[in-house]
């Protein structure tokens, strides 16, 4: 397996420009992060050049990253189906891919709605859709992947088991935008009680882009009880054949000193 380094949850001892360097210097060719301006759907310039050179000076490949989402441990996570921040989201799609496209990202995470009370499920459900869609089409622009993905914790939202994201995908697929495909995260499912090794068995064909963390504790690999092993040798032998994610926070005091299960 291919594994490359999120760096909006690994490497936090460090400034979040300096991580890609600390990812390289690691042993990692390639990173992903979660949207870096959580309070700015549209950040200046000046910032956005900032992180792309970070990533280019680091000599990393940046093959994920989010699409704005709002405060993530908030209300407001997943603002692309919720009514009265939907906006942010349609205008934070061409930053992100101008982004990716000056780093050669290949996946964007686009997060669903929390639940709110204003809207009915079905609304958001339906404005969720036209906005994954819609960043699906500016994503084909450069050859790129809109992901879904099944979030666990005790926030509202939506889409808890494989079954729930995949039912997103085919149904935006049915619209006419194939570049959208299933995120799965083996300590979500893990963590929401779902069967992984039957959500890989039917579903291995929509999976575009695999993260791990241990569970319980979404610790590094060998913190817990979940065998990733297992799971990863089974998305394998089944053909998937892209980057895994490390998206765990560490144990231990830094980051490197978490990666001895990946040296061994």
């Amino acid at each position: 397996m291919r594994y490359e380094a999120n760096c909006s949850i690994l490497f936090t001892e460090l400034p979040l420009l300096e991580r890609p360097a600390a990812a390289k210097a690691a042993g990692f060719d390639a990173v992903e992060f979660w949207w870096p301006w959580p309070d700015q759907p549209v950040p200046g310039d000046r910032d956005v050049d900032a992180f792309v050179g970070a990533v280019q000076d680091a000599g990393v490949q940046l093959v994920g990253l989010n699409f704005f989402a709002g405060d993530l441990a908030g209300p407001d996570c997943g603002v692309l189906s919720i009514p009265a921040r939907v906006q942010e989201f349609r205008d934070n799609i061409d930053v992100t891919v101008g982004i990716g496209e000056r780093l050669g990202v290949s996946g964007f995470n686009a997060l669903f709605g929390n639940r709110v009370d204003d809207a009915s499920p079905q609304e958001q459900d339906e404005l969720g859709r036209e906005s994954i869609a819609a960043a699906a089409k500016a994503a084909d622009r450069i050859g790129a992947t809109v992901l879904v993905e099944s979030v666990s914790g005790p926030k509202p939202y939506p889409l808890r088991t494989a079954a729930d994201s995949v039912a997103v995908v085919d149904d935006v697929r049915a619209t006419g935008n194939a570049n959208v495909g299933f995120l799965l995260d083996l300590f979500h499912l893990a963590n929401n009680g779902d069967d992984i090794d039957a959500a890989i068995a039917a579903y291995v064909d929509r999976v575009a882009h695999v993260q791990i963390a241990d569970a319980p504790g979404r610790g590094e690999p060998g913190s817990g009880s979940l065998d990733l092993d297992r799971h990863l040798a089974d998305l394998a032998a089944r053909g998937y054949a892209g980057w895994v994610g490390l998206e765990y926070k560490p144990t231990t005091a830094t980051t490197p000193e978490s990666l001895g299960w990946l040296h061994a």
